[in-house]
């Protein structure tokens, strides 16, 4: 696989050019879904790194709403790409994330839910059931972050995951390929006008576009 890298300067040592690295991998290819980008980012100035994970195309048609059963641990291992518009669900334990919270990533339920997790402890950008109080927030916060850790840990299955993508640039993996998986199903939706001006395409102009024949 090769890689392009472009230099940026850091943040923290203005006056050291090229201490930003950005680094696009070519696009990598997802059976049965589509192309992605992968990137990583990696500063020698200040150490730090991340990773990044984009759609290769655009906004599809229709968004799309997934929804897995996990019922064994094997389950948790499915593959997932979380574009930046999506957000997740578990209705059983009453979490919801904000959509566009998550990042972009590729991973594996696993790793999506043990990451939520982390960010549940650090931060609290999400929302957590129908709360008064800030007592009864932490309260169910605790509650929630013990449950999420509790079906990483297999000790807590049979539960509904869901993953609602406005962009439909998001994916579960389909253990049964190309045959119909049982635990999974995947819907298609028209966007609502306010996902689709979240997404800016209520703004964009197609007039004066038009292909012409040469």
């Amino acid at each position: 696989m090769s890689f392009l890298d472009i230099s940026f300067y850091c943040t923290d040592n203005l006056e050291a050019l090229h201490l930003f690295y950005f680094i696009m991998s070519n696009f990598t290819d997802i059976p049965h879904f589509k192309e992605v980008i992968l990137m990583a980012i990696n500063c020698p100035a200040c150490g730090y790194r991340d990773c990044e994970v984009r759609s290769g195309g655009g906004i599809s048609p229709k968004g799309r709403h997934y929804k897995l059963r996990i019922t064994n641990i094997y389950d948790l291992s499915r593959d997932i790409l979380v574009s930046e518009t999506a957000a997740i669900k578990l209705p059983e334990i009453d979490f919801e994330s904000i959509g566009g919270t998550l990042g972009g990533r590729f991973t594996t339920i696993e790793g999506l839910l043990v990451a939520v997790s982390k960010q549940l402890v650090s931060t609290n950008p999400f929302i957590v059931g129908d709360s008064s109080t800030p007592e009864e927030t932490t309260g169910k916060l605790g509650s929630i972050i013990n449950q999420i850790k509790e079906i990483t840990s297999g000790n807590k299955l049979n539960v509904l995951f869901e993953l609602k993508d406005p962009s439909g640039n998001s994916y579960i993996q389909n253990l049964y390929a190309p045959d119909p998986d049982p635990e999974l199903e995947m819907i298609e939706y028209e966007r609502s006008e306010e996902e689709n001006e979240l997404l800016g395409l209520k703004d964009m102009k197609t007039e004066g576009y038009e292909t012409t024949d040469t």
